[in-house]
């Protein structure tokens, strides 16, 4: 996964109004319903339909740490999916996306100024459709760059244009060197 699929994942969760299940068989029991099968749980989490089977009767309660890893975040990743989608949706008309990030931004600027990249630390409130274009594009299965590129776009046109009053030169912004990436909405 890439640094913006991560922080979209967790601003969904962020949302969640009930807690998922915390407990190894009410875990288990979740993903059965939502996956429908032991097999396709078993698929989803790389162990046997047996063991599936022992975590939901409670014969085996303690799963090694990696697998426990896998059940929690399945569970997380389909948990609340319509408090999820109305979230995104609100985001998306009315509310938009706010950005953290502190990265290296480059940029595309006119002779006689100054465009080396630099770290900056940001947090900059995009409007509705730029929330829109991400969400359409994770929906879309676009890569960790083409997202990047909505977010630039988003932070040239409110950031470092201030909504066409400055930098009217500037061409292009690069986002590089994330060392966070942070999304609410």
């Amino acid at each position: 996964m890439s640094e913006i699929h991560d922080a979209i994942e967790r601003a969904d969760r962020e949302s969640f109004t009930h807690e998922p299940p915390k407990t190894l068989k009410g875990q288990i029991g979740y993903l059965l319903k939502q996956l429908g099968s032991a097999k396709a749980v078993a698929a989803e989490l790389g162990v046997t339909a047996d063991s599936v089977n022992r975590y939901r009767r409670g014969a085996r309660k303690h799963p090694p740490k990696d697998i426990a890893a896998k059940i929690d975040g399945a569970v997380r990743q389909r948990w609340q999916p319509l408090v999820r989608k109305r979230r995104r949706k609100q985001a998306a008309v009315t509310g938009g996306i706010t950005v953290e990030t502190r990265a290296r931004f480059g940029y595309t600027a006119p002779v006689g100024t100054t465009d080396d990249g630099r770290f900056r630390r940001l947090t900059v409130h995009l409007p509705p459709a730029y929330a829109q274009r991400l969400f359409d594009a994770r929906d879309a299965g676009a890569s960790d760059q083409e997202m990047r590129g909505i977010i630039a776009e988003g932070f040239k046109d409110v950031y470092f244009q201030d909504g066409g009053s400055r930098a009217m030169g500037m061409s292009d912004v690069e986002i590089n060197d994330i060392d966070y990436l942070d999304l609410d909405y």
